[in-house]
């Protein structure tokens, strides 16, 4: 494999995450560093939207491709929002729009609101790679009624985590890559590939 890996997204947040958690050990080089689109995110399942993403970066760049898709998955809403976590709220979705429907879908429903944070991260050696590696991680937690915290973002703020009394967006950034989704699920990635 080269030594360089595309990290398949243009979401600062993310990026900062996975190089936080692997870029000691993978080299990793942002995908708009070579000019590539977005993909499209047609697919009906986390897996698949990943490999879309990954698939994406290594057909523009002809490089290893590293992509990751998560989202929030609440019980009460039978998985919501899902795949659509990002754009919850519709086109030109934010972080506090998201939130707000989130809670507004949930006011009825009876405490707890357990939900989970669900990422996976795929790894393809190039386009047409036929066994990418893929490595899930889950954070389990509830949804509360008031945001608390102002690191993270997306649904952060209003994820409680069961362990600590603290919502995401509570915990230092040391501590939010040592134990989230993203971080569990890269750490299981990079422990299949001897890293």
């Amino acid at each position: 494999m080269p030594d360089t890996t595309v990290l398949a997204s243009n979401n600062a947040h993310k990026m900062r995450e996975i190089e936080a958690v692997v870029g000691s050990r993978l080299s990793l080089v942002a995908q708009h560093e070579y000019d590539v689109p977005e993909a499209e995110e047609t697919g009906l399942t986390f897996v698949e939207n990943a490999i879309l993403k990954a698939r994406n970066a290594c057909s523009h760049t002809g490089l290893p491709a590293l992509a990751d898709d998560s989202g929030l998955e609440v019980d009460c809403l039978g998985g919501e929002p899902g795949i659509y976590s990002a754009r919850y709220s519709g086109p030109g979705a934010t972080d506090a729009r998201n939130n707000a429907r989130l809670l507004d879908a949930i006011r009825e429903h009876p405490l707890p609101r357990t939900a989970r944070f669900h990422c996976v991260i795929v790894l393809m050696t190039h386009a047409t790679d036929p066994d990418p590696l893929i490595a899930h991680g889950r954070l389990e937690g509830e949804i509360i009624d008031t945001a608390r915290g102002d690191n993270g973002f997306g649904y952060d703020p209003i994820f409680l985590l069961h362990d600590r009394g603290q919502t995401l967006a509570e915990v230092g950034d040391a501590e939010k890559n040592r134990i989230s989704h993203r971080a569990l699920a890269l750490e299981a990635l990079a422990a299949r590939l001897g890293l």
